[in-house]
This record gives C-alpha cells, sequence and structure tokens, in this order.
C-alpha cells in the first residue's frame, strides 16, 4: 500500500474529512496520512483507540514516536494524558491501550535504526519565547531530524526552513501560503520548501 508515497511533492491533509479505517484489533481505527507498506509499513497515522480497546504486545523494530492528541494513552509502563510526546526506539516493546478512550499522532519505521532513546515529554512545558507571540520546546534532536512543539498568540507569524523537509501537524489553526489549516490538518513540505505560516484569531496552538 501507498498514500503519499512521493516525498517530493506538497501534501496537505485535512484528517477530520478522512475516513476512519479498522486495524486489525478491534475498537482501534486510524486516518492514515502516509504509508508505505502493508500492516508492517513506514507510517504516519492518527489512530483512534476506543474504550477499553487495547493492541496486542508488539516489539518496534523499526521505531514508534507518538503524540497523545485526546486522552489518556496507557501501556505497562504508565499512563500518558494529551500532550505527551513519546519516543519508543527500535527494540522496545509494549502492550498499548486506553481504558477511557483515547486518540494519538504516530510515526513507525522513521528512526534511526541505532537510536536507543526511549523518553515521554510534556509538549507544552519548558516553553522558550521564540519571537513576538511565538514560544516553542524542543522535544527531540538528532543527526537526522528535529521535533519541535510551537505555540502561537492569535495572529502571530512564524517561519520554518529546514533540510530535509518539514512536517507539520496542526493542534490549533494557521494559514499557510493561502491554505486554512484547522485541528488535526497535516502538512508535509518537500526540501527546500519553506513554511510561512500565521496563527488563526481563535486556536492559538500549533506542533
Amino acid at each position: 500500500m501507498e498514500i503519499n508515497a512521493d516525498f517530493n511533492k506538497r501534501v496537505l491533509v485535512h484528517a477530520a474529512d478522512e475516513p476512519w479505517r479498522p486495524s486489525p484489533m478491534a475498537g482501534v481505527d486510524r486516518r492514515m496520512l502516509d504509508r508505505i507498506g502493508g500492516e508492517v509499513a513506514r507510517a504516519t497515522s492518527i489512530v483512534r483507540y476506543a474504550p477499553g480497546s487495547h493492541f496486542s504486545a508488539h516489539t518496534h523494530t523499526g521505531g514508534e514516536e507518538f503524540i497523545v492528541l485526546e486522552g489518556v494513552f496507557q501501556d505497562e509502563h504508565g499512563d500518558y494524558p494529551a500532550g505527551t510526546y513519546v519516543r519508543n526506539p527500535p527494540t522496545t516493546s509494549h502492550t498499548p491501550g486506553s481504558e477511557a478512550g483515547c486518540t494519538i499522532f504516530v510515526k513507525l519505521w522513521q528512526f534511526d535504526m541505532e537510536d536507543r532513546r526511549q523518553f515521554r515529554k510534556d509538549m507544552a512545558a519548558d516553553l522558550s519565547a521564540t519571537s513576538e507571540g511565538h514560544a516553542s520546546h524542543e522535544l527531540h534532536r538528532d543527526a537526522r531530524e528535529v521535533v519541535s512543539y510551537h505555540q502561537l498568540d492569535p495572529g502571530a507569524r512564524f517561519e520554518v526552513l529546514a533540510p530535509g523537509g518539514i512536517e507539520i501537524l496542526v493542534l490549533g489553526g494557521i494559514t499557510d501560503a493561502g491554505d486554512t489549516l484547522a485541528q488535526g490538518s497535516w502538512l508535509r513540505l518537500p526540501e527546500g520548501e519553506a513554511l510561512p505560516a500565521s496563527a488563526g484569531a481563535k486556536a492559538p496552538a500549533s506542533g
């Protein structure tokens, strides 16, 4: 299966308009944003756990990182409330689920295969002012990528130009290149393309 597999093209997906597709586990559904492969795939998805649902125990051969968007994600290592960023590198394992239900944004098989650093962070903690109306928190950095959370006041502007391309999941609302990105919108830009954006009047946060 291939979904948005050409990384030389700009891709914008309004996740709220995408259908929920069932996973192999009852009560766990997903919206596929990009994907290369079958059930074992390089993938970016929004995944919804119904209350009381669980995925079977598994090992992250290619690594997993996720953001808890709603509810509380759980596994044998603890509870992860909304706003938590988690990295589970290659060779880690767990049995995920949610007693109350949750929604997460998850990326699979996109790690440096030598990475073994496992951690969780509160995205909104330790924010540093970047410019007027703009604060950020760097969540992860290595030779391949930088992961950060940005919080914008209404109407604030910011611009990113990153070597290798840019990917952004909107948690509030922004405008980019004339497109309005609402909560849950996902934008991927190819190498060499900048992200000039401004926050919406009523939805100040993005990540």
